[in-house]
């Protein structure tokens, strides 16, 4: 009997080992990891790798996405998504990183591309692996996600991920699958600077057009952008023009000319401009840009209730704890609206109370506030209904009451939804804040008013005390100044002036204060100790919610600085004020490896502040930092006899940080002279 019990234990435990054994063969056989990458070239990873300098923006987002950020030592200031990217170590930009900072690192691996000649030659046949993830077509990226996910250990996630990205873009097949043929639009991706150029046929970007139910040109060329001609254009006639950001001035200007104004996207003005890091990349978020511009060529259609292909409904929850005696449930809900998911704070209250709210004055026997996002999906059609019938559809989705609820909308994804939380004593307040500043920041008293795209700041604040009519209306002056002190405190730029103005809020803010139970509070101001905490949760929220949404810290660095104010390092040089034997490029990259040096980063940041106080006439003149604009100047050409030429080609730029700029480009340009002679 003994014995047969021994047996049975010993089986017991070979099974036990047995199953363990299999639960964890995946990660024990892992590594090491072999793959081609895009050259080609037989690829070996030994381990998870801990140093990695990612060249390559949409490598950097895929990487990040899987969970495996903390590897990533070094990127390119082109690389803005996630926000936690912008806390990585900078090593230029992403056609001429810093070979100086890239070594300086150490990194053991670096994703670059087809364009990283230099970096391939110099870290090649060292310790360190360099690897070519290409992108060509929405196949290569998912190739890239899952080869991502081997490399470092995360390959459920990467799995996860292309799920999730092939049934976002299958959610439109679904949904455009009705339109016929012959109302399907004509659409193309507007690229290039001094003529007008498209993807390729073979282009991925043609593809995410596809995708959303547009139909791309077919212009007999490959490759990632190509030239268009006029008659091109003119036979393709597109009914719908988009492009990023860095495209307006293209669309500004070479669209105007006689031929190329002669479609019918720009006689029906149908050009359309969405975030840089949608547009020109396959990566994460792939399908989500896919909806977008599936929602925007057929916002009419996509809002009809007969073409939705899912149920509307509530599909998931997370509770959030909010410790006010006075609230009986705090939740983010995840829903379906228009087929697209969207996201919802609801702060559901014990019993009816009083609130005070921007968006709709003061109201009593409200048992639920919120905060509501929409998905950029969703953005055309609520402009196009109007936001009373918006708001109706969303309250019959989540199950609340017009009468007895209060809720703000938002383009800002709810989770970054910062909560921040001041007390003093027996005194508490929280402050729930939501942020977006990229599109519609604005200067109020110097930005005209007109309507911009969802962006908004959001902010509910709560208090452990009772609020007396006054004490909640006077919150509302305390949480906007907390609000504008947290924007210029990070200096937010007026998306109409960024290079005059710092913002003091969105074109579309908004504020619910929450009477609360307790002890009676009837002053909120700034000398009041509530006023204090009030302003203290809020300024905080707001500068959390602003790096969770955009990515803003205060100590970025200085390309994207100046990137905030439209101020394109490549588009500085005026090539008529130089030597023809001098080179436009190397000297912007020279500038470039300059900006990366600590001193000569600071000096322009400096000329950023000085420029904004000169703009406001707080400083006279600046006789004494040209003066130090000629010393910089010498100093970076290694001669003192140096005289300074204008060789900026934008005559936009505030004065002091055109002298600043100017300076840089002059020491660099008499270095580049010397260097020849």
């Amino acid at each position: 009997m003994k014995r047969t019990n021994k047996r049975a234990i010993i089986f017991l435990a070979f099974l036990m080992w047995l199953s363990t054994l299999l639960l964890i063969k995946p990660h024990l056989h892992a590594y090491p990891y072999n793959f081609r990458d895009s050259r080609g070239l037989e690829i070996t990873i030994a381990r998870r790798p801990e140093r990695v300098v990612s060249l390559v923006p949409s490598i950097t987002e895929i990487i990040f996405k899987l969970g495996a950020g903390d590897s990533v030592i070094g990127v390119t200031y082109h690389s803005v998504y996630p926000p936690e990217v912008n806390l990585k170590k900078v090593v230029g930009g992403f056609f001429s990183p810093s070979l100086k900072a890239i070594e300086a690192l150490r990194p053991e691996v670096i994703f670059v591309s087809r364009h990283h000649t230099s970096v391939v030659e110099k870290f090649s046949g060292k310790n360190c692996i360099l690897i070519n993830l290409e992108t060509r077509s929405l196949a290569e990226s998912f190739r890239n996600i899952q080869i991502l996910g081997k490399i470092f250990g995360k390959e459920e996630q990467a799995q996860g991920l292309i799920a999730q990205i092939k049934e976002q873009i299958q959610l439109i097949k679904k949904k455009v699958a009705k339109i016929p043929a012959s109302e399907r639009k004509r659409v193309i991706r507007l690229m290039g600077r001094g003529a007008v150029m498209a993807p390729g046929d073979d282009s991925f970007q043609n593809e995410m057009i596809k995708a959303a139910g547009g139909i791309p040109p077919a212009f007999g060329k490959k490759g990632h952008v190509v030239a268009v001609t006029k008659e091109e254009w003119l036979r393709f006639n597109p009914q719908v023009i988009y492009g990023c950001g860095g495209d307006r001035s293209v669309a500004k200007k070479l669209l105007a000319k006689e031929g190329w104004r002669d479609v019918e996207a720009v006689k029906n003005g149908q050009i359309f401009f969405f975030p840089c890091d949608l547009t020109c990349r396959a990566a994460t978020r792939t399908g989500h840009f896919v909806q977008w511009l599936a929602s925007t060529l057929y916002p009419e259609y996509f809002g009809r209730r007969e073409n939705q292909v899912l149920e509307e409904k509530v599909v998931d929850s997370r509770p959030l704890r909010i410790p006010l005696e006075y609230v009986r449930k705090a939740k983010i809900v995840y829903s379906r609206i228009y087929d697209f998911q969207n996201k919802t704070l609801i702060i559901d209250f014990v019993n009816p109370m009083k609130i005070v709210s921007t968006l709709e004055g003061q109201r009593d026997g409200i048992t639920s506030v919120g905060n509501h996002y929409s998905p950029p999906p969703c953005w055309g059609i609520g402009h196009s209904q109007g936001l009373a019938k918006i708001r109706k559809r969303i309250y019959s989705v989540i199950k609340r009451d017009e009468e007895s609820a209060s809720f703000l909308f938002t383009g800002a994804d709810m989770d970054n939804l910062a909560i921040e939380r001041a007390s003093y004593r027996d005194m508490e307040v929280y402050a729930l804040v939501t942020a977006g500043v990229r599109s519609n920041a604005v200067r109020m008293a110097s930005d005209p008013g007109r309507y911009y795209e969802p962006g908004t700041i959001n902010i509910i604040v709560m208090t452990n005390m009772q609020l007396t009519s006054r004490a909640m209306t006077r919150a509302i002056i305390t949480a906007t100044e907390a609000k504008t002190a947290a924007l210029a405190d990070l200096d937010i730029r007026s998306s109409q002036s960024p290079r005059l103005n710092q913002a003091t809020g969105t074109g579309t803010d908004n504020i619910i204060v929450v009477q609360g139970t307790g002890t009676n509070i009837d002053n909120t101001g700034g000398h009041s100790k509530m006023g204090e905490l009030i302003a203290k949760a809020v300024y905080q929220g707001v500068q959390e919610a602003v790096f969770k949404q955009n990515g803003i810290i205060r100590k970025r660095n200085v390309f994207q600085r100046l990137r905030e104010r439209r101020i394109n390092i490549f588009e500085l040089v005026s090539e008529t004020s130089m030597n023809a034997k001098i080179s436009k490029a190397q000297l912007l990259e020279s500038l470039e490896e300059l900006l990366l040096q600590p001193k000569y980063a600071a000096f322009v940041e400096t000329a950023l502040a000085l420029s904004d106080a000169y703009e406001k006439g707080l400083i006279n003149e600046l006789t004494s930092f040209r003066s130090w604009c000629i010393t910089i100047a010498q100093e970076i050409a290694g001669k003192r006899d140096l005289r300074l030429r204008d060789l900026l080609g934008r005559k936009d730029i505030p004065p002091a940080l055109a002298q600043a700029l100017n300076a840089m480009l002059n020491g660099l340009y008499a270095r580049q002279v010397s260097d020849q002679s």
